[in-house]
């Protein structure tokens, strides 16, 4: 079959997509840019919208109001015609938490760029587009403890802070994701969308933990698992020996011997943070650091699409 008109013409600006080429782009701004508009070229309108969080109070229908607003509920019980008001109508309130744990670092030798790269690419590349649809961004760096905080704000020159704060610091401390979430969850007074990118390189009842809490305090909540490929597949074979970025412990063994219950655990533990999350109404998106951006996106926007 014929490649289509539209598909040829989208083509330029998807090639920035691929993270192997992302990785060339030396400016975070530059990045999401061409990642933001590579990936809305190819979608034929704007995929993003507004955000209703919070009923505020009724008011009496007057003609011309539109009918999707009418409090249908009352109507039946009371034959009142009322109109539902909300605060928060079209803008969203978003805060991007960005994991800089020693683990983040990691990048294997196939890799384009380590995992703290490829969670501030996706993360800068959703500031652009949320911005641009004047939602309000913020942003938290954390590891053992938040490290930098920055308010969310709608105007288009926040973005120049924004992307500041996200290429700032280097992937460095212990990953201990709990008290950093429930710390996070405190500051952040006013509901929205919390956005976390991390590798969860945590024990999964302590991230857990931390995620409710801002369940608790009515955020809506999307998790970007980013992982290498080689720690979901494992590809070692000759004697290796294996290095915490974080504790800088070694071990010296035979891949071959520990690969199986390797597998296991690492499905088992992925699968907990999958069911949990479900569980807990938390959007979780598996990403690794092959995948082409304008997929996680497409990943982030179905998500989204739930929340609506």
């Amino acid at each position: 079959m014929a490649e289509s008109a539209a598909a040829r013409a989208a083509e330029p600006s998807r090639r920035y997509l691929d993270p192997a080429v992302v990785a060339r782009l030396g400016h975070l701004d530059v990045r999401a840019r061409l990642v933001v508009e590579g990936f809305i070229s190819g979608m034929h309108r704007s995929p993003f919208h507004g955000f209703s969080v919070e009923f505020a109070a009724h008011r009496a229908y007057m003609p011309g109001d539109p009918l999707k607003n009418l409090d249908w509920k009352v109507l039946a019980r009371s034959e009142r015609l009322l109109i539902k008001q909300y605060t928060e109508e079209t803008n969203l309130r978003a805060h991007l938490l960005l994991d800089q744990s020693g683990s983040m670092g990691f990048a294997s030798r196939g890799a384009s760029m380590s995992k703290l790269e490829y969670a501030r690419s996706l993360a800068a590349a959703l500031a652009y587009l949320m911005l641009g649809q004047q939602d309000a961004v913020g942003v938290m760096r954390f590891a053992e403890h938040a490290q930098e905080f920055v308010p969310a704000r709608s105007v288009r020159s926040h973005l120049d802070i924004v992307l500041k704060t996200l290429a700032h610091g280097e992937a460095q401390g212990r990953t201990r994701l709990g008290p950093a979430l429930h710390e996070l969850a405190e500051r952040i007074k006013r509901r929205g969308l919390v956005i976390l990118l991390s590798d969860l390189m945590d024990k999964p009842s302590e991230v857990l933990s931390g995620l409710q809490h801002f369940r608790h305090r009515g955020h809506e909540v999307i998790v970007f698992h980013i992982l290498d490929p080689e720690e979901i597949e494992f590809p070692y074979s000759d004697t290796a020996t294996f290095v915490d970025m974080e504790s800088g412990d070694r071990m010296t063994t035979e891949p071959w011997e520990i690969a199986g219950r390797y597998h296991e655990m690492f499905e088992a533990w992925r699968e907990r943070y999958s069911r949990s999350c479900r569980e807990q109404r938390v959007d979780y998106v598996p990403l690794d650091t092959r995948m082409p951006f304008d997929r996680a996106l497409l990943a982030y926007l179905e998500k989204r699409a739930r929340l609506l």
